[in-house]
């Protein structure tokens, strides 16, 4: 079986909350607990690339982001990122050829009962082991290209364009 390698910079799915008096913090990946407590029949590596909010990313972060997908030596790739600037560091990975780069996000963080993450985290899974090669985002139940979708910000949800 082939191994998914498992980029995260951040996000919303990474978003903790310390204490009564703070406001949510990206922490470290959650997906590493999601994912943890499942029986999976699939080989994955998650390597932390950042833990930043996506608002907050740079063309540097995304610089980042690039060079460590260009040189996985694997070929399906999931990250895990901020839903509001999803969509930048997808067009800025689309000429990379030969994988298969899904990214995905969450509208609440991971570890929140009714969080999307985990769904959202299963359709990505499932994208980078059946999509041709190419650059997608999964979110909402969809597997989008990713120069075919937006976020939504009204109505909380990413529609194709």
């Amino acid at each position: 079986m082939s191994l998914i390698k498992i980029f995260t910079v951040g996000g919303t799915i990474d978003k903790i909350y310390f204490d009564a008096k703070s406001a949510y913090e990206v922490g470290p990946p959650n997906i590493i607990e999601v994912l943890s407590g499942l029986c999976l029949n699939l080989d994955y590596d998650v390597v932390s690339l950042m833990q930043k909010d996506s608002l907050e990313m740079t063309d540097d972060d995304r610089a980042t982001v690039r060079q460590a997908v260009s040189e996985a030596s694997e070929s399906m790739i999931v990250i895990t990122h901020g839903t509001d600037t999803m969509t930048n560091t997808a067009k800025i990975l689309s000429d990379i050829p030969g994988k298969t780069v899904v990214l995905t996000g969450a509208l609440s963080p991971a570890l929140f009962k009714n969080s999307d993450a985990m769904f959202n985290i299963g359709a990505a899974l499932t994208a980078a082991q059946t999509k041709p090669t190419g650059i997608y985002i999964a979110m909402n139940g969809v597997v989008f290209d990713h120069d075919k979708v937006r976020k939504d910000v009204e109505n909380n949800k990413f529609v194709a364009l």
